[in-house]
């Protein structure tokens, strides 16, 4: 029987890293609905007094707003996918409007770290023969923690396992 590379390499952490957005696409559409309601009628009420340039200042509030999340959403398609295998930890980092990145790094050299206690700007670094690579900065620090803590794991694992 002949097996290739890839089957015979096994994964020992496999994860894709995105952004939070706590507002989903029907809670935007109902914000943007209540934004325009209010905005209308605050509008409507300074047309009936006789200030009617207010209206047009109106709609572009929400225009401003709506584009505001637009460019939020659109961040949010950032993503990274870290994947330790037998031969190496690779981060493959995908952003929009970007061509994405890869970055790889023996795993038996490889040491993840971050901040003990973890403060709200501290990072998870992975570090190897002088290379360094922020992992998850877009993440909330609890989230951050709990990344470190899991590639450190999966590490630990892989070198006492791997060899």
């Amino acid at each position: 029987m002949i097996h290739d590379e890839t089957t015979l390499r096994q994964t020992w952490l496999s994860v894709i890293l995105r952004p939070h957005r706590s507002l989903s696409p029907t809670g935007f559409r109902i914000l943007m609905g209540a934004v325009a309601a209010v905005s209308f009628g605050v509008g409507l009420v300074f047309l009936l007094r006789g200030a009617w340039p207010v209206i047009g200042f109106c709609g572009v509030d929400v225009l401003v707003i709506y584009l505001a999340f637009r460019a939020s959403y659109r961040s949010a398609r950032l993503y990274e996918r870290v994947e330790l295998t037998d031969q190496a930890l690779t981060v493959e980092r995908v952003e929009p409007r970007r061509p994405s990145r890869s970055w790889s790094f023996v795993p038996y050299w490889l040491r993840v770290h971050m901040d003990d206690p973890a403060r709200h700007d501290s990072q998870v670094v992975l570090t190897s023969h002088g290379k360094r690579l922020v992992v998850g900065s877009f993440l909330p620090m609890e989230e951050r923690v709990r990344v470190a803590s899991t590639l450190s794991d999966a590490l630990a694992r892989h070198r006492k396992g791997g060899f």
